[in-house]
Formats: C-alpha cells, structure tokens, sequence
C-alpha cells in the first residue's frame, strides 16, 4: 500500500512524541510491506514564528494532497496574548478541522491492568483493564449553534446558546458509533438529555430508528448525567459511546483521566470517508518540552487509529497497540506514569522499545 501521511508536530513536547511515532510508522511500513511517504508542515505557534500564521496557505494543501494528517499539539504562554483567532488553538486546531469538515471524535480510554495504581480509579473498579470508546459529534449542537450572543436589556445582561441538531447530522455521526461498535464488542450507549431537552429527544429517535440497520449491535440510551455517574462507577459495561458535542466534550474528558495520565490516549477526527486527523489528547506541555521526558504512548497510538481508521490497516494497527501493551507489562514508564517498582525511561527510550516490539 502506498500513503501520503501530513505530519504537522506543532508545539511543545510535539516534535518529541512525534519523532517516535514516525519511527513506528517506518517499521510499520518495512514490516508489512507499505509505502508511507512522510511531508511536514507547519501548524500553531510555530506556524506563526515561521510565517506569521498558526494556518499557513501551504499547511492546507498539504493535508489536501495527503491521505491523512498525523498531528501533534499546539500552543503554549509564548502565544497567549495574540488575538484570540490568532492563538495557535483555535486558529490552528480548531482552523484545520474546520477546513476538512472533520465532524467525529473518536477518543479510546485504555486502561491496562498494569497501570491500575496510576487510575484515579480503585483497583477493584479498573480489574484486568478495560476499554471504551467515545464518538463525539464535533460540528454541531451548542457549541455552534445560533443564536449565540450577549445583549444588554433593561433587566441587565441576557446571554444565549443555542443547542441545534439535524435528523442529518445525528444520523452522520450515529453510524460512526454503530459501525465503530460492529468491529468491537458490538454495543453501543448512546448518550443524550432526552428528558429534558427537545434536541435529544430529536437524538434518540434518530439513533434508535438507525438500530435496525445494524441488527449485531445491542443499543442502549442513557442521560449524560447518569452517564458520567457509570464512567466512574463502572467503566467495564461500556464498549462504544456516541454522544452530541457538549456532552462528548465533557465524557471524554472524564474518561481520558481514568488510566492515569493524558500521555496515554490518542484521539482521531474523522471526516467523510477515510480522511482523518490525528493526535494525542493531551496538550503541549510547555513546562516539559526539550526535555525529552514527554510520554510518547499517546502519539504512538494515534498512529495505530491512523492505520485503522484511514488506511483500513487493522493487523498493523494491532500490532502497535500490542507492542505498547507489552511495553508497559515489562515495567517501563516514563515520568508521569512510573512508580517505584517500574523502571524509569526517557520518551526516547520509550519509543525505542516500543518500536522492538513491532
């Protein structure tokens, strides 16, 4: 197979992880028997000292001309006081979503029973591990809804969101969750405020009309409070999650705390067919960046949700996915997720290992 990957490392820790990342990425390629032609871009902050943009003009073609986009993070103080459409984040990050129409959020939470002294769960709750996955609607609902505004009245200030979803735009999103369940566990818990709110009593009616599309996939609804609630509770009885933009937004942030640290989860944004972006959840890290103890795990896996989702790769998707299994059980942590009975190593050293592994 033969692939365009855009690598836009960003800020901060990002060039760090990212170097072992397209490392796995080159082993992959020799391993089984791929093509994968790597081109750099510019993005974010140091987008802007280069050329003056977190968005340059060449960046998009670049993504345009590729197969998928292998990101980084961007950001950090050095930014902070530029205007805010200016700022690496929202001109950058959110910028090149917007451009590519990158309407789903797939974020894991894998938690190895290994690792079950860094949850913020107890070990009776984490077990032998589990690991769910939330589809989050990334274009619409509150976040982009209008009206959107603050006026002044004569009672005071009045400020107004707007919630909005179409019969469309959940169908789009659901058959992200239902199809993403299919080649799982086969469930699927769809999240919504249908006691409450008119646009997921909208939701429901949509996903649950969708259920006899994909008869080997057991369906369940739950309220997003209640929702939370489990995540905590009982994190083993979820499999696939799908959820609109607010509510997507705070679950997976909730469950990206659950193994222990944000250098372990990947993320991926996914447009119409195969193209996608992706990246580690967590940020930049200014206050690490150079050095070289950035936890690379969660670039690393973003490279395995690239194969799997973009290029249909799932073998090699695995095979990452297992050497960073097998990694963690030989006792080898970097910084933010060592104890005293593991063995400390470097980001370098980390994808290093990982990469024997392959």
């Amino acid at each position: 197979m033969q692939r365009k990957i855009a690598v836009m490392a960003g800020d901060g820790i990002g060039p760090e992880v990212m170097a072992e990342a397209t490392k796995v990425l080159a082993k992959v390629a020799v391993k089984f028997g791929h093509s994968f032609e790597f081109k750099l871009g510019l993005i974010g902050g140091a987008a802007i000292d280069a050329v003056g943009d977190a968005l340059p003009a060449e960046t998009l073609a670049l993504g345009e001309a590729s197969d998928a986009i292998l990101f980084g993070s961007v950001g950090g103080p050095k930014w902070e006081t530029l205007p805010r459409d200016q700022q690496p984040e929202r001109r950058g990050l959110l910028g090149i979503r917007k451009h590519f129409k990158l309407f789903a959020n797939l974020r894991p939470s894998v938690v190895y029973s290994e690792l079950a002294a860094q949850s913020v769960l107890r070990a009776d709750i984490v077990g032998q591990g589990f690991d769910v996955l939330i589809v989050r609607e990334l274009t619409g609902g509150i976040y982009f809804g209008k009206p959107r505004e603050i006026v002044v009245t004569h009672a005071g200030k009045r400020a107004v969101d707007t919630m909005v979803y179409t019969s469309a735009e959940i169908e789009r999103i659901a058959r992200v969750g239902f199809e993403a369940a299919r080649k799982r566990s086969k469930k699927l818990t769809s999240v919504d405020k249908a006691n409450v709110l008119d646009s997921s009593v909208l939701w429901r009616e949509v996903v649950a009309s969708l259920a006899a599309d994909y008869p080997d996939v057991e369906l369940n609804h739950l309220y997003v409070d209640n929702a939370a609630m489990q995540l905590v509770k009982n994190p083993r009885q979820f499999d696939v999650i799908v959820t609109e933009n607010m509510f997507g937004d705070i679950l997976s942030d909730l469950s990206s705390v659950l193994p222990g640290s944000l250098g372990m989860i990947p993320s991926a944004s996914l447009g119409e067919g195969n193209f996608g972006l992706y990246e580690p959840a967590g940020g930049s890290a200014p206050d690490i960046a150079g050095l070289g103890i950035a936890n690379p795990i969660a670039q690393i896996l973003s490279v395995a949700m690239l194969l799997k989702y973009s290029f249909g790769l799932n073998a090699e998707a695995e095979a990452i996915e297992k050497a960073v299994h097998e990694t963690i059980q030989a006792g080898l942590r970097t910084a933010d997720i060592w104890t005293e009975e593991t063995t400390k190593v470097k980001t370098a050293e980390m994808g290093k290992a990982i990469l024997e592994r392959i």
